[in-house]
């Protein structure tokens, strides 16, 4: 059984990316934290099984349940996509302290709980993919609480490629470095090709992160 989680699996990359492993043959895991939302994503991709499943990413108890889940359902994932994000607007000293925290947990800490949940495995049966999606190649005083999140992402996919990289596990990020809408630079759907491109590299061929 050949199977991918989407973490952040709402309208935009996180329903191309799950529409584009589908199209491969995956069973999808698909976690969002509104039960509407990943329904709806579950209910869209056809001829694979999609597991809808609920949770906060930024909750480390409910993110890894739904991974315990979506390994008893569909087996040890092939892929793990880390796709959720806090994106608004804020500049510095405009947000308090907690609210920062809260945002951090699930840009950054959510992909450090899913990948210490799931790339262990990866690296014991020796192959695996978990790529994060990151952004903001350079920070703006006008989106803080985001730039400080990619920044820490990449961070942490060199991290992670450092201690997992050699047992097999491919780990990267695709950096998108503008407002993803269809039909523009940054169409979802040419975006999710490049996951799928990461997946599906030799091993002599990887990269560490693709900027969109």
């Amino acid at each position: 059984m050949t199977s991918a989680v989407v973490i952040g699996a709402g309208p935009g990359i996180g329903l191309a990316v799950a529409r584009r492993f589908a199209r491969e043959g995956f069973d999808l895991a698909l976690v969002a934290r509104s039960k509407q939302t990943v329904t709806g994503v579950a209910e869209s991709l056809e001829g694979v099984r999609a597991l809808p499943l609920v949770a906060d990413s930024g909750d480390e108890v409910a993110l890894r349940a739904a991974l315990d889940t979506a390994a008893t359902e569909l087996g040890p994932p092939d892929v793990v996509v880390y796709n959720a994000a806090v994106i608004r607007p804020d500049t510095v000293g405009e947000l308090p302290l907690r609210t920062h925290l809260d945002t951090y947990a699930v840009n950054v800490l959510g992909a450090l709980t899913a990948a210490a949940h799931t790339a262990p495995g990866m690296a014991e049966r020796g192959r695996g993919t978990f790529v994060v999606t990151g952004g903001m190649p350079e920070p703006k005083p006008e989106y803080v609480s985001l730039s400080l999140g990619k920044a820490g992402v990449r961070s942490l996919v060199d991290l992670l490629d450092r201690q997992y990289g050699p047992s097999g596990v491919h780990v990267a990020t695709v950096t998108v470095s503008g407002p993803v809408a269809p039909g523009t630079a940054w169409d979802p759907d040419e975006i999710a090709e490049q996951y799928w491109r990461l997946h599906s590299q030799p091993r002599a061929q990887w990269e560490r992160e693709v900027l969109v």
